[in-house]
């Protein structure tokens, strides 16, 4: 009976944790709707109504607490993606619409982007913040899932899984700067800028076949 408390305990405890790490990631959240790359701990701390080093408590530094708020929005941002792709349709309005989701979603929560990729700008420097090592991952991880996605679907003959690695990091790649540079300057509409890349995308896409025995694409 003593372990069976002791063990509903901390499954009580693990839960209020988790609750109280979900609600200090929302008021970061606020904070960098508002501040974009200038948010600081001083105020998601303030945010959160609580102090500085209960925040470091939770998440360690600046770094943890970015980490943290990079998988939450880069879950959020492949699980969008991942259902353009998987939207009943013909393979390039599917490749459009995978395009537009992305370009979509850093034109919504434009603070949250420039934040998770240029947090440098405008920002305080905290000790322990290495702007590189935090945000070059999240390219990385965007380029490994989508890799795995080309590599079930599309049939790339020999060779075909590093093939998908080079494809997966390079569309990301092609997203990532065509996207920073579109949220810059707006040469462009976000149609417009869908149509090129997707342009650019087709041709091999076009003529591969769906892979054997895969969900197709």
């Amino acid at each position: 009976m003593e372990t069976k408390q002791r063990t509903d305990q901390r499954a009580q405890q693990q839960t209020a944790a988790e609750r109280r790490r979900r609600e200090l990631l929302e008021a970061a959240d606020r904070v960098v709707l508002r501040d974009g790359p200038g948010a600081s701990m001083n105020a998601i701390a303030a945010e959160a109504g609580i102090t500085k080093p209960i925040l470091y408590r939770h998440f360690g530094d600046k770094g943890g607490l970015y980490a943290a708020l990079a998988k939450r929005h880069t879950d959020a941002l492949l699980a969008s993606l991942r259902a353009a792709l998987d939207a009943p349709a013909e393979r390039r309005e599917r490749v459009e619409a995978t395009l537009d989701t992305y370009l979509t979603a850093i034109e919504a929560r434009p603070q949250v982007y420039r934040f998770l990729m240029h947090p440098a700008e405008g920002a305080p420097v905290e000790a322990g913040f290495d702007v590189g090592r935090h945000s070059a991952p999240l390219l990385r991880r965007m380029g490994e899932e989508l890799a795995e996605v080309i590599e079930e679907r599309v049939d790339l003959g020999p060779g075909s899984q590093q093939l998908a690695r080079v494809w997966g990091h390079g569309i990301v790649g092609m997203m990532h700067a065509a996207g920073d540079w579109w949220l810059g300057e707006r040469p462009c509409s976000r149609a417009e800028l869908v149509r090129g890349l997707a342009d650019l995308l087709w041709g091999r896409l076009a003529a591969a076949g769906d892979k054997a025995g895969g969900p197709g694409f």
